[in-house]
């Protein structure tokens, strides 16, 4: 009984991470590279990075910058910096 309850809670838990990633935002298909938008933003002074999430159509970078925490937010087509401010 318990070994069948354990594994339909397994298989609960599982569906419920897939259909997550299922429907997880992704960019466009025309968004420039992550790799160049993470390249521009450690130019303009920012770094370590420490995560990065595309939500809402969005990056959300969290990076520090100057010894302050920072939440950017970045328009994954151009590549500019639609907010940037301080993440406590």
């Amino acid at each position: 009984m318990v070994k069948k309850l354990a594994t339909t809670v397994f298989c609960l838990v599982v569906c419920v991470f897939l259909s997550g990633v299922a429907l997880a935002d992704k960019p466009p298909p025309n968004a420039k590279r992550l790799s160049e938008i993470v390249k521009s933003l450690e130019l303009q002074g920012f770094g370590p990075i420490i995560e990065i999430e595309f939500d809402d159509g969005q990056w959300e970078i969290k990076a520090y910058k100057e010894g302050r925490k920072r939440q950017i937010k970045v328009d994954p087509i151009t590549g500019n910096t639609k907010s940037d401010r301080v993440d406590d």
